[in-house]
């Protein structure tokens, strides 16, 4: 029998979804993309879980869409394949929990998409990425999406068209990565850093991802007042209370998430 293309389990409220197609790169195909959306939304609705890490089984994280899987279609035929593979994008940039890429060896094309999409992504120091998709007549659009926001028009066309690699230290410059660890960390790392957003006040976690996310969409000013609106209604929960009380009486804060 097949092994599943996405494993799924908990670690008390963290998440973990691991793409387990090594012998394949963890290569995205329909049935694969269609899992890992299934575990993303999964994961969101669970009130269990504030935090999900992605990582993947094998010597890489992924390699993009598999190959094979390009022939003589129509382009409606394509958009709707396309449509299919890409729903995770659209999955984590709607998710209210945080979420974590853990990422070795290759993240290619739409691997590399799948780690910019995720809120944070740490990295082992040998990881490489790249939007590789034009060296072989195609090109990386849909990782272009959060390629963007991270880091604006110029440096995305360049990755995009040229489909050169970087190593994990310039993914780091660049802010396309956010922690570089020892390749023999990175499990370590990835699930310390979930362990400690996981300790947070879960409403704050999901207010702020809120209104950092609205950020980008709004003007300085209303994104300002926005902001303002946001932080006022968390200050108006039990849990916010508690959380200055602990703090003031040097003890833990024990969590109502209300």
């Amino acid at each position: 029998m097949e092994a599943e293309p996405i494993i799924t389990k908990k670690l008390g409220r963290i998440g973990v979804i691991t793409l387990n197609r090594p012998e394949a790169r963890n290569t995205f195909t329909v049935p694969f993309a269609e899992q890992l959306d299934q575990a993303l939304w999964t994961m969101d609705q669970d009130p269990e879980v504030l935090v999900v890490v992605i990582n993947a089984n094998g010597k890489h994280f992924s390699t993009g869409i598999s190959l094979d899987q390009f022939h003589h279609g129509s382009q409606r035929e394509y958009r709707e394949f396309l449509y299919r593979i890409d729903a995770f994008y659209h999955r984590l940039a709607r998710m209210k929990k945080v979420t974590i890429a853990s990422v070795r060896g290759y993240a290619l094309a739409n691997g590399a998409g799948l780690s910019f999409a995720c809120d944070i992504t740490v990295a082992a120091e040998t990881a490489t990425f790249g939007t590789t998709a034009i060296n072989v007549g195609l090109i990386c659009l849909g990782p272009a999406a959060p390629m963007a926001r991270i880091l604006g028009r110029k440096k995305t066309l360049e990755m995009v068209l040229t489909g050169e690699t970087i190593g994990a230290r310039e993914a780091e410059r660049l802010g396309l990565v956010n922690r570089v660890v020892p390749d023999d960390q990175l499990e370590a790392a990835t699930m310390g850093l979930a362990e400690k957003l996981a300790a947070k006040s879960p409403l704050a976690l999901r207010i702020g991802k809120e209104g950092i996310n609205r950020l980008q969409d709004l003007p300085y000013h209303q994104g300002l007042d926005t902001m303002d609106d946001l932080f006022a209604t968390l200050c108006s929960t039990e849990d916010a209370v508690e959380g200055v009380q602990a703090f003031l009486g040097k003890r833990a804060p024990k969590w109502k998430e209300r």
